[in-house]
């Protein structure tokens, strides 16, 4: 039932999730083929997240990170977010002259 800014729903294994999340990023971030792969996948896995939380009872046993519709639309924002900025990336750093 705990609550992060009285909006988003809060866990230890959700932030467990979302600092897995964050060491990826910093792992991944090192080069640009990491930072679209993290982009693209991250986004892919914030889009199944949201889609499997507005398809489950939040009140069941299915709801185990847990989610709510806040938490919901959240994930769809970075979805889209992390999905574009992963394809709009440049596929090289151009050297500067």
């Amino acid at each position: 039932g705990a609550m992060l800014l009285g909006i988003f729903e809060v866990s230890i294994l959700h932030n467990i999730v979302h600092l897995l999340f964050g060491v990826a990023g910093l792992a991944l971030g090192r080069t640009i083929s990491g930072a679209k792969a993290y982009l693209i996948g991250g986004g892919v896995i914030y889009a199944v997240l949201w889609i499997y939380g507005l398809l489950i009872d939040k009140d069941s046993a299915a709801n185990f990170v847990p989610l709510n519709t806040a938490d919901d639309w959240l994930h769809f924002v970075l979805a889209v977010a992390m999905i574009a900025l992963g394809v709009l990336l440049p596929p090289r750093r151009r050297a500067a002259v």
